[in-house]
């Protein structure tokens, strides 16, 4: 089994073919995606193929170190995560080629008018979850 994330944008993404914003989608649109995405989940669950998913708000902050003792740098003048990712999933298949075929299922959520949005998700596999020692 090999674990993948699968990411959904705000935008940095190819443009969906259902490309009407989600702040403009009524609350039966809505319902209807988050329904679409919760059954996905469940339908995964089942098979053992779901690991989490979560949904992001828009807020958040850039965070990096500025040196021992001074106090953190936030947000500078570049593009950040809250206003690229909307959330994710992590699932766990048997290949390469099931990752794909759930990518696009999940892509097939409905948006505006109860269209399929049909939107890219960005698919990255994890890194293993411990590197091996040099004696195994």
């Amino acid at each position: 089994m090999a674990k993948y994330l699968l990411l959904k944008h705000y935008r940095g993404a190819p443009a969906p073919q259902n490309d009407v914003p989600m702040d403009r989608w009524t609350p039966d649109e809505l319902t209807a995606h988050i329904q679409y995405m919760d059954d996905f989940a469940d339908r995964l669950r089942d098979t053992g193929e779901f690991v989490d998913s979560r949904g992001l708000t828009p807020q958040g902050t850039f965070v990096r170190s500025d040196g021992v003792g001074r106090p953190p740098v936030t947000d500078g003048p570049f593009l950040e995560t809250k206003d690229l990712i909307a959330g994710w999933m992590i699932i766990d298949v048997e290949t390469y080629e099931r990752a794909l075929d759930l990518a696009a299922e999940l892509s097939e959520a409905p948006g505006a008018g109860g269209k399929p949005i049909r939107e890219w998700l960005e698919l990255r596999p994890l890194l293993a979850e411990r590197a091996p020692t040099t004696t195994e």
